[in-house]
């Protein structure tokens, strides 16, 4: 059916099947669905690195996200608002979600103030100084043309006392309602709020409920992945995802690791992004259904066997482990595309996997087969 871009549908959410708290469902959206359980590869600077954009499509990726922080100093937002918008400025036709600005702009020690108004800072570029506010972080995002605008909000560090997350999470609210309020009336595009109170269960109902007040398309939980580690992350997710309303996406941020996500998902997560499979593809670092394989080490000089038989990657369709290792070992700028591009297939993969399980309702057999293939893995010194 043909839409009307001057009348896009709003996004919506179609939750289609459980399977204790995991969750698998649609977000639909004017540029195309995007089925959950979804990861989306991070393209920071408008690139996934390493990547073209019909590879990253080719993993079955419905999703990209782009980082406010770092499009707003270089191109600029105005710049990419002038060229046509990020989906064409990058040449990305799926759906686009961009982050606050709000992670980057924390992690700015020393060159940054913060104020109830927002928080100016210095650009690690050049040193010129610059303000994000909730409103101009929405401004910013409607300029890139995002189809999913997150609110601007603090991240709280951890470790943190329970006074200065209490306060961090409570001006975080009052920034989200700004960020409502500014982002006004879309259709075609969702704001999300961002859950916060550190690893405190009583301020991170507080912040559930002001959220749900103010009224969001979708939900995240924010302030994990900062440090707390998988077991403390675990323990916020057994009760903070179900504080967020049933029938709309809940996304974790920065997350993560294979077994992070399987048990994020576990735990009633929808959506989630990490630079680590591009990253650490970049770095000889590659993730198998039997764990991690470090292409750098020497046992795979004279390896012939694919990373993965299994897999439709070209790394692993076309390459083997000892060609890897050679273009690795010799710095050569295919290593970091085949092993980029193999991560993100199989994170793709691992998604694909959740979501055939959770529809059948076997995702505890998933799990508990995901985690015994690690065990072999382990076993067999990959």
């Amino acid at each position: 059916m043909t839409q009307n871009p001057e009348n896009p549908p709003n996004i919506s959410f179609d939750l289609q099947a459980t399977d204790g708290k995991a969750r698998s469902g649609v977000i639909h959206t004017p540029r195309g669905d995007i089925r959950t359980p979804a990861f989306m590869p991070v393209g920071t600077a408008a690139t996934v690195k390493a990547m073209m954009p019909e590879s990253v499509a080719s993993t079955g990726a419905d999703i990209l996200l782009g980082n406010t922080y770092h499009l707003m100093l270089r191109p600029t937002a105005e710049r990419i608002a002038r060229l046509g918008g990020l989906h064409k400025f990058m040449n990305w036709a799926r759906p686009i979600l961009t982050d606050s600005g709000g992670f980057q702009v924390m992690s700015l020690s020393g060159l940054r103030k913060m104020s109830e108004k927002g928080v100016t800072f210095k650009s690690h570029i050049d040193g010129s100084r610059h303000e994000i506010t909730p409103e101009r972080s929405m401004e910013i995002q409607a300029l890139l043309g995002s189809d999913i605008v997150m609110c601007f909000d603090e991240c709280t560090p951890h470790p943190a006392p329970e006074d200065v997350a209490l306060e961090s999470m409570r001006m975080s609210m009052r920034w989200a309602q700004r960020s409502r309020d500014a982002f006004g009336d879309r259709p075609g595009h969702a704001l999300f709020g961002i859950q916060q109170g550190s690893v405190f269960r009583e301020q991170r109902q507080e912040s559930a409920e002001a959220l749900k007040n103010i009224g969001f398309d979708g939900y995240a939980v924010g302030g994990l992945a900062v440090g707390e580690g998988q077991e403390v992350m675990f323990e916020v997710l057994d009760y903070a995802p179900d504080m967020l309303p049933d029938d709309k996406p809940r996304y974790l941020m920065g997350v993560g690791k294979p077994d992070d996500i399987v048990g994020a998902v576990a735990r009633g997560i929808d959506m989630m992004d990490c630079v680590l499979p591009s990253r650490s593809g970049r770095t000889g670092q590659v993730f198998t259904r039997f764990g991690v394989v470090n292409i750098k080490n020497a046992r795979h000089a004279d390896d012939p066997r694919p990373l993965d038989e299994n897999c439709s990657c070209p790394a692993c369709q076309n390459y083997s482990r000892a060609y890897l290792h050679h273009v690795f070992r010799s710095n050569e700028m295919i290593s970091g595309m085949l092993l980029t591009w193999h991560n993100l297939q199989y994170y793709q993969d691992l998604m694909a996997g959740m979501r055939a399980a959770i529809a059948q309702g076997t995702f505890a057999s998933f799990q508990s087969g995901f985690h015994d293939l690690r065990k072999q893995g382990d076993i067999e010194k990959l």
